[in-house]
């Protein structure tokens, strides 16, 4: 009998049994239900004053830092950008091991070089790469175990459409490239990790390097490639089961003319189906890339997970129909693969507004009934609420973020709108507390510029048409901090940040929230409240999910600190540990 489980027999509280993998971070969602709330009480609003730094680690790996540490029988696995892996005494904060990767270099990076943490087994740490790759490492040594090709390289790209640089200002980035950025997550013996890249289209650089990302382009065309969630046996990396994100048919949907919730979308319904043939090999191209760890329904095997945006991002006219299965929420059967249902927030998207932060499943309490849900917070700005089993819209939430020109096509003097392309929640995981009956989420007020351009005629031939989408550049972009009412909907309170909030929440049984700011603060607020009450400081931007946990009686707090370079929040390289003196 494994020794948690032993312990955890004998620990009751009011009757509920704590397991004591509970009091350490063992998974990216913190527990089976990806709530990520600490049943920790040892640090509450009364004495958070006294919270203090405990230790720091310095990982010489200055970059975009996007991992949730896995803390397991008082050690701490962190991957860095570009796929080095530590292993830390979580009380000290002194090195284990580390395992240096050997990235391909001639493979692009699809989506720069954040990794967003690891699965650990009482055998081997998984993590997936920016080149392609799922790589099992022996968890006492850091030793390399297996090492998987899961993208053989292929970026899918059919069309020189990097060309665009000749005729815009700015670099263009992200224009091939296919890698593994979700924390794994293991089940019955597999390992499932999904591709991200695939829709990603052409970024184009601000000239400035500290600046935010200059703008999205979207171009009608054959470039990229379907994306896909796969399983992996944890002692071999061969592969048990495939899900393609686009089916090679009925890729088309039903050619809907609103949301599920009834948003009405601008689309050309004749003419999409008129042009249908033309562009009957597009889910090759298809996109729907596999951002999100999956949450499991561990009673059901039944599997939960995000898809991005169609590719060409933006540009729908190359991709006719509703673009199955990208910007949905995904329901599959753990152990094979197969999909149970789909619910897409948004048919033909034309945004970007990929379903990037992770599920979360609880219990929703109405009309005297419970119901089995799964909660998804939208970069559109609302928080769906599923029924788990049918895969049914039970509601969604008020508005966390402001909203206008929800569903507008670009125009050629722009359309301001928001949320845009950033969100609403962008990857950011909430936080959830069942006992309080409410959900925390990060939110983006950013809003874009949706513009449609014409490049000048060249050698006698029509200049290319594209559109895109630019973050203004205003005073009013900031962060809104939400507490939403798990039953209703409704919001309970908001805190407004200085700066748009990427990167995650944390909740506490004694009712504290966290989360981190692009100005390097991580800040706790009061669950009933909203109140801030602490702060502490860190040399790069905190845009990434905080954690919880507890050795030898003391509960910490934990967060990487790194920055963000799409956002132009400062980088850095510093693991940050707090605890009471």
């Amino acid at each position: 009998m494994n020794k948690y489980v032993a312990i955890a027999c004998l620990l009751f509280t009011h009757s509920t049994v704590v397991l004591a993998d509970d009091r350490e971070w063992s998974v990216f969602g913190g527990n089976n239900l990806h709530q990520r709330h600490s049943p920790l009480t040892q640090i509450t609003p009364d004495n958070i004053q006294n919270l203090a730094p405990a230790w720091q680690f310095n990982t010489g790996n200055k970059a975009t830092f996007q991992a949730t540490p896995i803390v397991r029988s008082g050690v701490m696995y962190v991957s860095l950008p570009f796929n080095d892996v530590v292993a830390l005494s979580a009380k000290s904060g002194e090195l284990i091991w580390r395992y240096q990767h050997d990235r391909i270099e001639s493979r692009e990076m699809c989506c720069g070089p954040a990794n967003r943490g690891v699965a650990v087994t009482d055998d081997h740490v998984f993590m997936g790469t920016v080149d392609g790759r799922l790589i099992a490492l022996d968890v006492n040594t850091g030793k390399k175990a297996w090492d998987k090709d899961v993208t053989q390289g292929d970026s899918g790209i059919q069309e020189d459409v990097a060309s665009l640089a000749g005729g815009t200002e700015g670099e263009v980035s992200g224009t091939s490239g296919v890698g593994l950025n979700m924390a794994p997550m293991v089940y019955n013996g597999n390992v499932i990790i999904g591709i991200t890249g695939v829709g990603y289209g052409l970024h184009l650089d601000s000239p400035d390097p500290d600046a935010p990302l200059g703008a999205v382009v979207g171009i009608a065309g054959k470039y990229g490639r379907r994306g896909f969630l796969a399983a992996y046996d944890v002692e071999t990396g061969e592969q048990r089961w495939q899900f393609d994100t686009i089916p090679e048919q009925g890729w088309e949907g039903d050619y809907l003319a609103t949301t599920p919730d009834g948003e009405l979308l601008p689309r050309d319904i004749e003419a999409e189906k008129a042009s249908a043939e033309q562009y009957a090999d597009a889910w090759r191209y298809g996109g729907g890339s596999a951002w999100s760890t999956p949450a499991i329904d561990h009673d059901t095997d039944t599997l939960f997970f995000g898809t991005g945006n169609p590719s060409p991002q933006m540009e729908g006219s190359s991709r006719p129909g509703d673009n199955l299965y990208t910007s949905s929420l995904v329901a599959l059967d753990a152990n094979t693969g197969k999909i149970k249902w789909h619910f897409q927030q948004v048919p033909h998207d034309m945004w970007g507004y990929d379903v990037a932060s992770p599920p979360v499943l609880f219990d929703v309490h109405q009309d005297g009934k419970t119901v089995a849900a799964v909660g998804q917070a939208g970069k559109t700005g609302w928080f769906y609420v599923i029924n788990r089993e049918t895969g049914k819209l039970l509601f969604k939430s008020d508005a966390y973020v402001p909203q206008q020109n929800l569903f507008q096509p670009p125009s050629e003097a722009g359309t301001v709108i928001y949320p845009g392309v950033l969100g609403g929640s962008n990857w950011s995981p909430v936080a959830l507390d069942a006992k309080r009956r409410q959900v925390y989420i990060a939110g983006i007020h950013w809003p874009v510029n949706y513009s449609l351009h014409q490049l000048p005629e060249k050698h006698g031939k029509a200049g290319l048409k594209y559109s895109s989408m630019a973050p203004l550049d205003t005073d009013e972009r900031y962060g809104l901090l939400s507490a939403i009412n798990l039953d209703t909907g409704n919001l309970v309170w908001q805190h407004k940040t200085p700066n748009p909030l990427l990167g995650g929440v944390l909740s506490t049984d004694s009712g504290l929230v966290f989360s981190g700011e692009g100005s390097g603060e991580l800040f706790a607020l009061d669950a009933a409240s909203g109140d801030k009450v602490w702060s502490g400081s860190s040399e790069a931007g905190v845009n990434a999910p905080p954690i919880s946990y507890e050795v030898d009686g003391k509960q910490y707090i934990a967060v990487v600190s790194g920055g963000n370079k799409l956002f132009g929040y400062k980088s850095g390289d510093a693991i940050k540990v707090w605890s009471l003196p």
